[in-house]
């Protein structure tokens, strides 16, 4: 089992930057894949980006592609999402979510762990 524990949101101005952070408990931190979904108000939580547990495989969502980079440290315990070129369309609440052992998943069910998530909110 794996607890996970989301930071770095807060309001910044369009164009401008932040980086996540989703933190993680237990010693086994290497075998899950890191997931890291959003969820605006009166919509569907969406995918981001993934990080794969193995070789640490990436793969964005179109609409951040180019502009948001995910990786983690292992040695933290720690999976980041670098987010550059905010827009205000990036409003949402951010979840990171952990599976262990899966490739590149997309889909929220296919999640097992979820953290609390954090606020993010880009101003026009």
């Amino acid at each position: 089992q794996v607890q996970l524990v989301e930071s770095g949101g807060g309001l910044v101005q369009a164009g401008g930057s932040l980086r996540l952070s989703c933190a993680a408990s237990g010693r086994t931190f290497g075998t899950y894949t890191i997931g890291w979904f959003r969820q605006a108000p009166g919509k569907e939580r969406e995918f981001v980006a993934v990080i794969t547990w193995s070789v640490g495989g990436t793969y964005y969502a179109d609409s951040v592609k180019g502009r948001f980079t995910i990786s983690r440290d292992n040695a933290k315990n720690t999976v980041y999402l670098q987010m550059n070129s905010l827009k205000p369309e990036d409003t949402a609440v951010y979840y990171c979510a952990a599976a262990q052992w899966k490739v590149v998943i997309t889909t929220p069910r296919d999640y097992d762990y979820w953290g609390q998530g954090t606020q993010v909110t880009v101003s026009s």
